[in-house]
């Protein structure tokens, strides 16, 4: 989980500059997204490929029903959307300790958050409707697939489709509640 670290520093800076509901933002990302990505579920698909079979030994059936199953790896897409919607969050933090000493009202800091908060609601969104749409909300156990190279229909199989699915339901709900923590927090944050 060293990967991380890096954000463990924006988010103290962030939570100096956000107002109550913008710190549970960050609780549920430090705990309910980095913390969980990055010791349990690092466990869970680290093998998803390697344990990804299909009833066939044609070379590249495999590789392709994979692709067809997970166009992108969940593991990677709940990445991404950490990344993606901690990326403004570490601009603003960076702005503000910036301005941080000027003692006159900062009309640009509170542009800048409002535009954060924007985004974040539209990052979180998106990728609701991304998880949506790529995943639904199930794992199948068997996929068939009858993509070339693979010679007829063939069926794959994935590793604990129930324990993925259970964190596709988990990863929307916490998508949900931090989409609405960002739409309820107050367009006013805290300046130190």
């Amino acid at each position: 989980m060293g990967e991380w670290g890096f954000l463990g520093s924006v988010f103290e800076g962030l939570q100096a500059h956000s107002p109550m509901l913008g710190r549970f933002w960050l609780f549920l990302m430090l705990v309910f997204r980095i913390v969980i990505l990055g010791t349990v579920a690092s466990d869970l698909f680290e093998d998803e490929q390697l344990e990804f079979s299909c009833n066939t030994l044609q070379p590249g059936c495999k590789q392709v029903c994979y692709d067809k199953a997970f166009p992108i790896s969940q593991y990677r897409f709940w990445v991404f959307h950490i990344v993606l919607i901690a990326t403004p969050s570490l601009v603003f933090v960076m702005y503000a300790t910036h301005h941080n000493n000027k003692k006159a009202k900062r009309p640009k800091s509170k542009r800048l958050y409002i535009v954060n908060v924007m985004f974040r609601i539209a990052a979180e969104v998106g990728f609701l409707v991304g998880q949506c749409k790529l995943y639904s909300f199930e794992v199948p156990a068997q996929y068939p697939c009858d993509r070339f190279p693979c010679p007829y229909t063939v069926d794959c199989f994935t590793s604990r489709p129930m324990e993925k699915t259970i964190f596709l339901y988990f990863y929307f709900g916490v998508g949900v509640l931090s989409a609405f923590s960002s739409t309820g927090e107050p367009l006013t944050p805290k300046f130190c």
